[in-house]
């Protein structure tokens, strides 16, 4: 396992406690010292879980995992066949896919496991995105100047927060249900048909704009047309007007987060008020969030989220670490030679989050991307092919 090179990030690829399911099926498992400081592990409790820590650890690796990309100096020293497993922005990578490719390594993205039921237990996505909503509640909770919860008392009636979440994936249900245990009364909204009753089993109110939904694939939203987008903010500016607190979650992997949110709409909202942003490092729900920052527009403070899971590392770690342990689980083969690292690539999953193999990038988009598309032969004269 490698230790983090991203700066601020606090998660790690493995915990201890999940180190001896690797080694129940045979593998040894290295970590390189440090690593899991930033998710509050010592080096210590590696050791009694069964790993071995060390400064080389990467040195003839079958697997490194890690939970951002590696390096590029790190990719360079890493021996030709070693596999590589961890977050992978391929989008915003292509010079590292570049490297991985160059170096004939195997790489695979987390956020590319695909959608389906069988890899639910391997999507990282969902799981940091569990992390990132809850914090996202807890956030708005902390920065409010009121109770969320309804609160009678001899001296008289306190009123619940109006909290208003705009999406409801993984991030925005759990942000839901987190503010409706705290006490307030939540309404929220998201583009998809399904999304309605999911919002309803949370004990929210499902905001109805009567706009056509936008069902897309892997669960996702669809893009909308800049015409939807201006009459979806338009009928949506009451609603925030009126809340005490706004919590923005949308977001597609690989592409910019929508713009949901306007200045001049948050610029509607009370003093006091407050709006965070989850998807501020990819763009931003809401038009003038800064990723990392607190800013100030109109009367609301606006909470611009960067590497939100890694604020609570321990549960992110925890569950990282889990759908690691899954996939390796899938990709390992035991023979009367012992166990062998040794990944389908006709299987769904594999195939799926496999972005570099056997000196070429695998992952269509990827591929199209750095190489271009392919050039289809063109007949000569002579009966030839070019």
């Amino acid at each position: 396992m490698a230790r983090e090179t991203r700066e601020g990030e606090t998660r790690v690829a493995m915990v201890p406690e999940l180190v001896g399911k690797l080694t129940s099926l045979g593998y040894e498992v290295a970590v390189e010292p440090g690593a899991g400081v930033g998710s509050l592990h010592d080096d210590q409790e590696y050791v009694d879980a069964g790993a071995v820590v060390t400064e080389s650890a990467l040195e003839g690796a079958t697997l490194v995992v890690s939970v951002s990309p590696l390096d590029t100096p790190t990719v360079r020293r890493l021996d030709e066949g070693t596999a590589t497993m961890s977050f992978l922005p391929v989008n915003q990578s292509l010079d590292l896919v570049a490297d991985l490719r160059d170096c004939g390594l195997t790489s695979f993205a987390m956020e590319l496991v695909p959608r389906i039921s069988r890899a639910q237990s391997m999507d990282a996505l969902s799981s940091q995105a569990l992390v990132a909503g809850y914090r996202c509640a807890i956030v708005a909770a902390g920065m409010l100047r009121r109770f969320f919860p309804l609160n009678m008392t001899a001296a008289g009636t306190v009123p619940p927060a109006e909290v208003v979440v705009l999406g409801a994936g993984v991030a925005g249900l759990q942000a839901i249900a987190t503010a409706k245990r705290l006490g307030a009364v939540v309404k929220a909204y998201d583009v998809r048909a399904a999304a309605a009753e999911e919002i309803r089993s949370m004990g929210a109110q499902s905001i109805d704009l009567e706009l056509e939904t936008l069902e897309g694939a892997g669960g996702y939203a669809r893009e909308m047309t800049e015409d939807r987008a201006a009459r979806q903010r338009e009928l949506l500016t009451p609603y925030i007007a009126a809340a005490d607190a706004l919590i923005t979650t949308a977001a597609v992997p690989g592409r910019t987060a929508p713009m949901l949110v306007t200045a001049a709409m948050v610029e509607q909202m009370g003093p006091g008020s407050v709006v965070v942003d989850l998807a501020a490092e990819t763009g931003g729900n809401v038009e003038g969030s800064v990723p990392g920052q607190v800013v100030k527009v109109g009367n609301a403070q606006v909470w611009g989220g960067a590497n939100v899971p890694g604020q609570m590392p321990g549960p992110a770690s925890r569950l990282y670490a889990q759908n690691i342990v899954n996939l390796v689980t899938l990709m390992t083969a035991q023979g009367e030679g012992g166990t062998a690292f040794a990944p389908d690539f006709d299987d769904e999953i594999v195939a799926g989050c496999c972005v570099t193999h056997g000196r070429e990038v695998r992952h269509e988009p990827t591929r199209t991307a750095l190489e271009g598309p392919p050039v289809e032969p063109v007949e000569t004269s002579e009966g030839g092919t070019l």
